[in-house]
């Protein structure tokens, strides 16, 4: 299927590319490149964001009133393809893509008019409190516990895998604030400070020895009541909807064929001293099929933005989307491991501003870090399991 822009589109597709030009460096692009961890390092995700924030654009699909830009949904893909396509840093999730349109379609004016312009100019830098160690994709069964006083609420308990939280200084978190009845009925939502007495930090390490996740453990640490989005004890319809949020993930498929360029790129590149004279055509006849799901994928996510633009939430098709995303994301770094042989065998450091030399060509830097740290996403926003349990009920009926 070929997509035919309109004038109109073709001229502000001109304008992305002259924009991304100027203020996507050199720099930026190389930092996204040689990431291996879950989000992009914070420094480089943050200047990404103030020259988006500078010109406008970086909350496309929030109300103008907000930050938004009023795009259509072809202005949309066409942004989102032309970042994937020149290489522009992932932007971190946590604000723009969480608690914002969280805060948008169910926080108060009072909590809009406070939070939103900060998350906007990275004032804060948000993580997310969901798993426990004894409740992941159970999360239902979180026991991280707050007890009102007046009009805060006190928290003890431990949160783990909790992304950048050593980096972050707010979180908003599921806490247990009513034992009796259903499980998902005594769970409240709450926004908290990180720095304060009461919120310790401990560090895991990635399978890549990168930084990403920690467990968060609260001791007598304070939230309040006035930072509560939704009732005491409904949090677990106000998580349910930032969940769709999370699932649905934007235009799905513009970074999949963006690193199935890279993938042509590098066997292009080894095939030309390869002593297997079918290895480019082996190789390029399986880029070719990731290719086409992740084309199917894209144009799936564009009706999804659809239903969007007209209030509504990205409901059971959030799950459809995750489970597609995530699959995906993991076989196509599985065959950039498989494309550059023993080379991903060696431990390479990856960290912004490294010094070390590359082992091989500077392009295999990242593959087998990536592939590593990419295990993990179709455990984290709720397990592809989990997410097949839902369509079969929401979808199918089953």
């Amino acid at each position: 299927m070929n997509i035919h822009f309109s004038k109109e589109e073709l001229i502000f597709q001109n304008d992305v590319r002259e924009f991304l030009k100027k203020e996507l460096t050199p720099e930026l692009v190389s930092a996204a490149k040689h990431t291996s961890a879950v989000f992009t390092e914070k420094e480089i995700a943050m200047e990404w964001q103030s020259r988006l924030a500078k010109k406008g654009w970086l909350v496309p699909s929030w109300p103008e009133e907000y930050g938004g830009t009023n795009w259509n949904e072809t202005q949309k893909y066409i942004f989102s393809f032309e970042c994937a396509k020149a290489g522009a840093p992932n932007l971190i999730p946590m604000g723009l893509a969480m608690i914002g349109p969280l805060l948008l379609g169910k926080g108060t004016k009072e909590q809009k008019d406070y939070y939103i312009p900060r998350i906007l100019n990275g004032e804060d830098y948000w993580c997310q409190g969901y798993s426990e160690p004894g409740a992941g994709s159970d999360l239902a069964g979180l026991q991280c516990k707050a007890v009102r006083e007046e009009d805060k609420y006190i928290i003890n308990g431990t949160k783990i895998w909790t992304t950048h939280a050593h980096l972050a200084n707010k979180i908003f978190c599921l806490v247990r604030t009513e034992n009796s009845g259903k499980k998902q009925e005594g769970i409240t939502f709450l926004m908290l400070d990180m720095e304060q007495p009461g919120v310790k930090v401990e560090p895991i390490l990635t399978i890549a020895k990168d930084h990403d996740f920690n467990q968060v453990v609260f001791t007598n640490a304070i939230a309040y009541v006035k930072d509560r989005i939704g009732e005491e004890n409904e949090g677990w319809s106000v998580a349910k909807y930032l969940l769709e949020f999370e699932r649905s993930g934007g235009i799905g498929g513009s970074k999949s064929l963006s690193d199935i360029e890279f993938i042509k790129k590098l066997v292009n590149k080894i095939s030309i001293n390869h002593k297997d004279t079918s290895f480019i055509d082996t190789y390029l006849s399986k880029t070719n099929e990731l290719e086409i799901r992740a084309q199917a994928i894209q144009y799936t996510s564009l009706r999804i933005l659809s239903s969007l633009r007209n209030g509504d939430s990205p409901g059971p098709e959030s799950s459809m989307m995750k489970t597609l995303v995530t699959d995906l994301e993991q076989e196509i770094s599985e065959l950039t491991l498989e494309v550059i042989g023993y080379y991903g065998i060696p431990f390479q450091d990856t960290s912004f501003g490294s010094n070390e030399p590359a082992i091989g060509d500077e392009d295999f830097r990242s593959v087998a870090g990536r592939y590593q740290n990419l295990r993990a996403t179709t455990i984290y926003g709720g397990s592809n399991e989990i997410q097949r349990n839902i369509m079969a009920k929401a979808v199918l009926g089953l």
